[in-house]
């Protein structure tokens, strides 16, 4: 998290939208512990992350929808069986369950 605070800064600064992404629980296998996070602006910028890259576009997407009205702040899953997951690369086995939060200041 403490790798985050420069870029999230610089976007307060610029009066960015933000969201935030943590990893809050996995089950099985997972590419990256609980507390892993993530920060993603309303441009698409990227700083962090929460699976090591495997599931990382589709959080963004899942993140930018969040910034758009398109979804509510929750929990997403991603998991070996659903097929979403597999086919952004997260074949370690396991479940990653990650919270989007838009950041409000």
């Amino acid at each position: 998290m403490k790798e985050l605070l420069t870029d999230i800064d610089r976007w307060q600064r610029d009066a960015k939208r933000i969201v935030l992404a943590r990893v809050v629980d996995i089950e099985g296998s997972g590419p990256r512990d609980p507390g892993a996070a993530m920060a993603v602006n309303e441009d698409g910028e990227v700083v962090g992350s929460v699976s090591g890259g495997c599931v990382e576009g589709a959080v963004v997407t899942e993140a930018l929808a969040l910034l758009a009205g398109e979804r509510q702040p929750g929990v997403v899953t991603f998991g070996y069986s659903d097929d979403e997951a597999f086919a952004v690369g997260l074949t370690c086995g396991g479940t990653i369950h990650v919270f989007l939060q838009p950041l409000d200041w």
